[in-house]
């Protein structure tokens, strides 16, 4: 067995914390009749939560049946997805982002002294290698009604340097100028096109 989620879902954290204790005793001793072991060392505890207020989610102690003290995490990652408490997802575009753009920074690399790439090779470049990058999993953020101010801008900001590199244009250059020349989509209006495909 590779992995496995319990999961409880209840207004308190206490009767929460109970099912959780009694399902993972449960699932520990069935696995130990049929010869498995549950790697205690490897068992992470992590609440979802909806209230707008401070939340400080208790300790889950195993310790009764040989587990450990499980203190909560802060985030999540599953699967390449981060997930925080509240799902407002600002962690993942943030590792996301850092990450496309690194590899902007390391684009520059491409071609030597004599032969560059050109503007249309970088721009496909961008839109091949970068924008999957920045773009993993936003079914999971990019929905109807969703905040998406602090999305949008971080996005937005990576989206500007990626044009900036492409044409070997100005710090100071104005955003929509830049992503027109490029033949870049503004990155909402490529969000809106990539979730109406995936929801054909």
């Amino acid at each position: 067995m590779d992995s496995g989620f319990i999961i409880s879902q209840n207004k308190s954290i206490d009767i929460s914390n109970s099912q959780l204790y009694y399902s993972y005793n449960v699932l520990f001793k069935l696995l130990d009749k049929f010869g498995l072991i549950i790697k205690h060392s490897k068992t992470e505890v992590f609440y979802f939560n909806r209230l707008y207020e401070f939340f400080n989610p208790p300790q889950l102690n195993l310790s009764p049946i040989g587990g450990p003290i499980l203190c909560p995490k802060e985030s999540w990652k599953y699967l390449g997805f981060i997930f925080d408490r509240k799902l407002t997802f600002h962690q993942h575009i943030d590792y996301y982002s850092n990450k496309a753009i690194s590899s902007v920074k390391y684009m520059k690399l491409l071609g030597n002294s004599s032969h560059r790439i050109n503007l249309i090779q970088k721009c496909l470049l961008y839109k091949c290698c970068i924008l999957p990058i920045i773009l993993y999993g936003f079914q999971l953020w990019f929905y109807n009604k969703a905040p998406l101010s602090y999305h949008m801008k971080i996005l937005g900001k990576m989206q500007r340097r990626a044009a900036i590199w492409i044409l070997g244009a100005f710090k100071t250059s104005p955003t929509e100028d830049i992503e027109i020349i490029a033949e870049i989509i503004p990155i909402k209006f490529y969000l809106q096109k990539l979730a109406r495909r995936s929801q054909i």
